[in-house]
């Protein structure tokens, strides 16, 4: 009898030990999946479209809402860092557009490449690096991704090409993967992202004629966020219909808020060029909460109204919030911990990012060549030489 009660006692503070909130999400009995309509797709050149429904696995959801929550808490403290001057030079957050970057990779595999300008906090996190890689990389020190040496618009990943930081220069550099991509025979596709801002560069256009002549498996992608700068799309473009700006290229304009609408449309994207039809273009249509970059407030061209407008009625992560809680996907306090849990590894990795040392001056010139045996590297003037090790 004493052992039996025992052994109940422990069962019974085992329980109590757990947060209150962790035994009821545990005892509740969650849908698997549920269906969900989506925004049609505006269609250029193409008979039909991605579908206007789709389906969200309890599983997908919760890792999509962690992957966006992480972004933006990410991007939130590198907006802390900088103001505190810990973070210098150029830095662009895509806080808003979380949908975009989590929603691609959603909808490509692993080995797929992507290339994106200056904004791609959120792109080098989806594609696989962590945020104490990330942070660290912000803040200069030897354990960002690119050794600390290439900050805010040059972060670097397996099949991730960056962050780049000349406007629009990253889309013909694009069209150049995919065409290896078909060069080497392999079925993969290349993600090639530009802004509203870079659209009426004339080298796009270019690498558009380029793609459809060879027939590259290119997915040329617009995330216009309505702003190129602080220039409002309609008086820096006589047409903002961006998704047909490919004449002769199919295009799709996107609900670019919803991760969901963004997943299955690039998943129609990757299937048109894997079958061999050539390119095809997509608009995203988007928001960033900051301004351009960090040395732009964001409220000179627009109004903080029209900004709370698009927060409380288009935010990605309350869109998918309320989606997963009233279709029985999560509850309000498992989503809770989630935060609590991504709030932590922000926190820690922000620690790693300010106490990680900065690389020493003899190291700036390593890594210009990724197999090459070592050589001299010429600094400011003849006089001072750096060695360079791959």
């Amino acid at each position: 009898m004493r052992k039996m009660l025992a052994a109940v006692s422990r069962v019974l503070s085992g329980a109590a030990q757990k947060p209150a909130s962790r035994v009821l999400v545990a005892s509740r009995n969650f849908a698997n999946d549920a269906t969900f309509e989506i925004k049609k797709c505006d269609l250029h050149r193409l008979e039909e479209g991605p579908p206007v429904t789709t389906v969200l696995t309890r599983e997908d959801g919760l890792r999509y809402y962690r992957m966006m929550q992480t972004v933006r808490r990410m991007e939130l403290k590198a907006d802390q860092l900088y103001k505190q001057k810990i973070i210098r030079g150029f830095c662009h957050l895509c806080d808003g557009q979380e949908a975009c970057c989590v929603g691609m990779e959603a909808g490509i595999n692993p080995t797929d490449h992507l290339i994106t300008a200056y904004r791609a906090h959120g792109f080098t996190f989806t594609r696989g690096l962590s945020v104490r890689e990330i942070l660290a990389e912000l803040t200069g020190r030897r354990g960002g991704c690119a050794k600390g040496k290439g900050g805010s618009m040059h972060m670097y990943a397996k099949n991730f090409y960056g962050g780049n930081g000349i406007v629009g220069a990253q889309v013909p550099l694009g069209a150049g993967i995919a065409l290896a991509c078909k060069y080497n025979g392999k079925d993969e596709v290349c993600l090639t992202l530009y802004g509203d801002g870079a659209a009426n560069q004339g080298q796009i256009f270019e690498a558009y004629n380029m793609a459809a002549l060879w027939k590259l498996p290119c997915i040329f992608i617009c995330e216009n966020n309505r702003y190129g700068m602080g220039t409002s799309v309609e008086r820096a473009a006589a047409s903002t219909d961006y998704y047909k700006r490919g004449d002769f290229i199919p295009g799709l304009r996107v609900d670019g808020m919803d991760v969901l609408c963004v997943r299955e449309a690039t998943k129609f994207a990757a299937a048109h060029c894997r079958a061999g039809k050539g390119p095809i273009l997509m608009e995203l249509q988007t928001y960033r909460y900051h301004g351009h970059s960090m040395s732009d407030p964001g409220v000179s061209y627009r109004t903080r109204e029209e900004i709370q407008e698009v927060r409380s009625k288009s935010d990605p992560i309350m869109l998918l919030k309320d989606r997963m809680v009233n279709s029985n996907l999560a509850s309000v306090e498992e989503l809770k911990e989630i935060d609590v849990e991504v709030r932590k590894e922000i926190e820690d990795a922000a620690q790693f990012a300010t106490a990680d040392p900065e690389p020493p001056l003899e190291e700036l010139g390593y890594h210009i060549y990724s197999n090459e045996p070592p050589f001299e590297v010429r600094g400011a003037n003849q006089w001072i030489k750096f060695k360079s090790i791959s």
